[in-house]
């Protein structure tokens, strides 16, 4: 590619014998080779440098920064992840401000207010306990500013969502529920 570059640049000149078995046509081959590397190397540092690009390095160097790696896996959950914590600051005690924050990290959740000085987490969508909820909420509690108290809220089936689907005893034997996957049981949020 560069090799290429520099023949054009250099042939309107006529004044360098430009050959492939020439001392010039061997030295625009060399020079050529090394700026093709250095503009692959380039490539990369330049793509690695900016959050919104990273893939590799450039990712795990910034989750460094932080005391917990973000629970997300892939390149774009991570990035997301990178940018919601580093948009964190003081003033970020609202509401919205704090679902940013827990929802970058790649945590699906969500913070509401119940009262003066409280907050509940609640995981839409989900029943019971999440899976890796020791570190979803490790995570959490080093987002929320610690002079709230926080209440982490598990979704599971209630006796008038039961009696309101007209559950009787008889149709859960009938579907072979065990007690947990009765309670797991819980009917689609809008």
């Amino acid at each position: 590619m560069y090799e290429a570059y520099l023949r054009q640049l250099l042939e309107p000149l006529g004044v360098y014998d430009l050959s492939g078995d020439s001392i010039n046509g061997a030295e625009l081959h060399a020079l050529g080779a090394v700026l093709d590397q250095t503009g692959e190397r380039l490539e990369t540092v330049e793509r690695e440098a900016v959050t919104a690009t990273a893939e590799g390095e450039g990712l795990c160097r910034r989750e460094a920064l932080f005391a917990r790696r973000p629970a997300a896996v892939t390149p774009e959950e991570r990035r997301a992840a990178i940018t919601a914590l580093l948009q964190i600051d003081g003033d970020g005690l609202t509401p919205s401000a704090i679902n940013r924050a827990i929802q970058g990290c790649g945590i699906r959740a969500r913070a509401e207010e119940s009262g003066a000085g409280r907050l509940r987490v609640v995981f839409p969508r989900v029943s019971g306990v999440p899976a890796e909820f020791e570190q979803i909420r490790k995570i959490i509690l080093e987002i929320l500013p610690c002079h709230l108290d926080v209440e982490f809220y598990f979704r599971y089936l209630t006796w008038a969502e039961c009696e309101g689907a007209g559950y009787t005893w008889a149709a859960v034997d009938k579907a072979e529920y065990t007690w947990e996957g009765f309670q797991l049981a819980v009917p689609p949020e809008e």
